[in-house]
Parts: structure tokens; sequence; C-alpha cells
């Protein structure tokens, strides 16, 4: 394959399984990684390694000469980098920046997550943090393809709170039967890969694993983990954007109310995907969520 892949943010959760869908399909992926990597992200990297992956050690904000070398002449750049403004705005600015200099033709953004293009500022900070980017670099002489996912299935079940496995609930805002777009990182990583070797995809790419509702997520993490949860509805969609609101007026860190607002995103139907584009790649087969939290314990 004569296309070079060049990631940055390879030691996370998602572009790990990025380079490594993208090794899967005999891909030539160089990715950056900071100097000073060590345990179980040396030994992730090392494995990648093993495979075929070549390594560069750098930094996004860093210099652009010095991170437009690190691009060399890989022909898309991938970004799963993930952190505050810094990282989120200025770093993904400045490896457009280096990409451009270096002569790559597309850039794949950190994005991830439900549809950007529809939201407002102040729905969700931190994606204000990728619109902002994407205001910045979006005049830079080069292709940008937006891969987005809804909801990780990991959120779902971890960090969003949704699910109490010691009181046995799955507690919700909004509509139960508003639907919502899921996809486990698997998926997001293999979709992502896809496109990253698909050198006609521009512009929003939109997948999904499953689309369901609340009241189907409730069935589908019974029917995977053989477990009986209540399902709850905590208000409305308007008392959630009202509950966001005070708890704003009571902490200046707004990482203690994201998750808030993640789920206002989806529930408010405001980030609903209004199309998908898996068709557009048949050899990826989403797993379902209800097989996602059988295999997952």
């Amino acid at each position: 394959m004569s296309e070079k892949i060049f990631v940055a943010g390879a030691t996370g959760l998602l572009g790990g399984r990025i380079v490594s869908a993208l090794l899967d399909q005999g891909a030539s992926v160089r990715a950056l990684v900071r100097p000073g990597v060590d345990g179980e992200k040396k030994a992730a990297i090392g494995a990648l390694q093993a495979r075929g992956l070549e390594v560069v050690e750098g930094d996004i904000t860093g210099p652009v000469g010095a991170l437009a070398d690190a691009v060399g002449d890989a022909t898309t750049v991938v970004s799963a980098v993930q952190g505050g403004p810094e990282v989120i705005v200025d770093g993904q600015v400045n490896l457009v920046r280096a990409a451009e200099k270096a002569g790559a033709g597309r850039f794949i953004p950190s994005d991830f997550a439900v549809d950007v293009t529809k939201l407002d500022d102040g729905d969700n900070f931190m994606i204000d943090w990728r619109r902002r980017a994407a205001a910045s670099y979006g005049t830079a002489g080069i292709t940008v393809a937006s891969v987005l996912n809804g909801a990780f299935y990991e959120v779902m079940l971890g960090f969003m709170g949704i699910v109490d496995w010691e009181r046995g609930t799955l507690s919700h805002w909004g509509d139960p039967d508003q639907p919502l777009d899921l996809t486990s990182v698997d998926d997001t990583a293999a979709y992502t890969a896809a496109v990253a070797l698909d050198p006609a995809a521009t512009g929003t790419l939109r997948f999904a694993g499953e689309v369901v509702s609340f009241r189907g997520f409730h069935e589908a993490v019974q029917r995977g983990s053989g477990r009986r949860l209540e399902l709850r509805t905590l208000g409305t969609a308007d008392e959630l954007r009202a509950e966001i609101e005070r708890q704003a007026g009571l902490t200046e860190n707004p990482f203690d109310y994201v998750a808030l607002q993640y789920q206002w995103c989806m529930v408010s139907g405001k980030a609903k995907f209004d199309t998908l584009d898996n068709a557009r790649y048949p050899q990826v087969t989403p797993t379902s969520l209800a097989d996602f939290v059988r295999t997952s314990g």
C-alpha cells in the first residue's frame, strides 16, 4: 500500500486502536509519541512496533518545522489526541500547519463525538474546543475528513454514570424513546482507518454501531449482562439543561458537569445524526450494544 498514515495520539485508547486497525489493513503507519512514554503505554506501542508501526518522538505543540519533519511523507494525518484547549485547539491547529508544510493531503481531526456541526457554543465546552479548532484550520490548504461516532459504548456504560450495577439501576434524562447514536471504540477505530485509507473521503462522515433509545439501551444492557435493572427517568431534557446551569453556578470546574452536557446533546435530539455513512464501508461490521456488554463482562 503506497500511502503512509501519520497518527498523533497513538498512546491513547482510541489512537492505539486506530493504528492497529490501519496495520490490519496492511497500511504503512507512523505514530507521534511523546518522549519518555513508559509503563503500559510503552508496552502497547512496542506491540504495535512489532507489527510494523514506525514511531517518531515529538509533540503536536512543538515547532511546526520539527513536527513537519515527523509527518514526513505521510499522505494523511490522523489526530486522536485528548486534552485541554492547548491540545485540542492550539495543538491540532499546529498539527495541521505541520501537515500542510510536509505536503500531506488530508487531515482527520480528533472529533469522534455527536454531531458537532449541529451544536451551538455553550452546549458542550469540550465540543466547543473542537469547533474552535475547525474554524481555525478550516482555511488551511488541506482536505479535512471528520469522523463522528455519537457516543462510545464504553463512555455510556462508565463515565456517564448511567448504570449503577450495585443498586441495579439505569438512570437517564429526557424522553426514553429519543434515538441515540452509539458506537464502540473498536468500531470507531475501524471506521476511522477506513476513512484514512479512502482518498475520496472528505467532509463530515457519521457512523453508528447502533441507533437506540434509552429504553432500547436499557433492554440491550439487560440482555447483554443477564441482569435486571430498574429504568429510572431523572427529568426532561429541559430540566437537565437547568440542572447543568445550576451546577455551573456552583463550581469553576466544567468537568464536574460535562457528562450531563454530553447527555443533554443526545437526549435533546439536537446532535442526532440525520444520516449514517456505514454503508460506505461494508467491510466494517459494528458490534451491537448487547454483544458488547456480553463480551466486556
